[in-house]
């Protein structure tokens, strides 16, 4: 498995295999280039609107369970007619590190100026709902734009400050034409993925961080709006729920729709 997600060179790549215990549907193993992860947001999704277009989940099913390397990960649909629309998936609830206070080592990783980050006026911090990332608030969408992936810089500040993560994921919350409710980019070049376009598995650490950190009220936690990929020219747009309760975060769901890019036959 991991021969061929090297070979494929995509951001992840996944088998859909039997189920290995009860109350599982499929069990799901997902890998990158470079290894294989216990959980990811796209492939999930795109894996369910995979088993929806073979005919395996067929339009009167509502949710089903994948078998993920952490564990059951339940997993919603929307269906018109006999076309699958929404899929979304739950996640874990979050994990918050200690906010990091080297502002500057974080800019120097993204090749941008100290004011890119500290402008944000919000903590540069590690979060994890299943797998964890360095959530990098950058002050404006251009300085999104403007980061540069560096393996080197970015190992570099991993190892000064003491992070085991995943990647990076930095964002702005300006506002665009778009609506967004965050904008911005994942880099993990650690996994063989210099930029991903659209990546699930920090949507939902960045919903709870935007709450944690109140640049999304309660009341509008449900519906979070992010969007990645657009430096990539590979707009992607991911959709957050976040269910809070007296102040606590209680659920995390991420979800959105797939389109097929193609198919076709590999020989082993």
């Amino acid at each position: 498995m991991q021969a061929i997600a090297n070979e494929m060179n995509f951001s992840e790549t996944t088998f859909i295999l039997p189920p290995e215990q009860r109350g599982i549907d499929f069990r799901l193993r997902i890998f990158t280039p470079a290894a294989e992860l216990p959980m990811a947001g796209h492939p999930t999704i795109g894996s369910a609107f995979a088993l929806a277009r073979a005919g395996v989940l067929e339009p009167a099913r509502r949710d089903f369970v994948f078998g993920l390397g952490i564990g059951p990960t339940p997993v919603a649909l929307t269906w018109r007619g006999s076309d699958l629309t929404f899929a979304s998936m739950t996640q874990r609830r979050p994990m918050f590190s200690k906010a990091i206070a080297d502002l500057a080592g974080a800019a120097r990783a993204l090749g941008l100026p100290q004011a890119a980050v500290a402008g944000a006026g919000l903590p540069v911090q590690v979060v994890s709902c299943g797998l964890p990332y360095l959530i990098v608030p950058l002050a404006t969408r251009r300085a999104v734009d403007n980061a540069v992936c560096s393996p080197e810089a970015i190992e570099t500040f991993f190892r000064e400050a003491g992070v085991d993560t995943s990647g990076v994921f930095l964002f702005s919350h300006e506002r665009g034409t778009d609506k967004a409710t965050a904008y911005g980019r994942m880099f993990a070049p650690g996994l063989g993925v210099p930029e991903d376009p659209a990546t699930g598995s920090a949507a939902g650490p960045l919903g709870c961080y935007l709450v944690r950190h109140k640049v999304v009220p309660a009341a509008k936690a449900g519906t979070i709006l992010t969007l990645q990929g657009v430096k990539m020219g590979r707009p992607s747009h991911l959709h957050v729920s976040i269910g809070v309760e007296k102040g606590d975060i209680t659920s995390v769901r991420v979800g959105g729709e797939a389109v097929l890019a193609g198919e076709g036959t590999l020989y082993i």
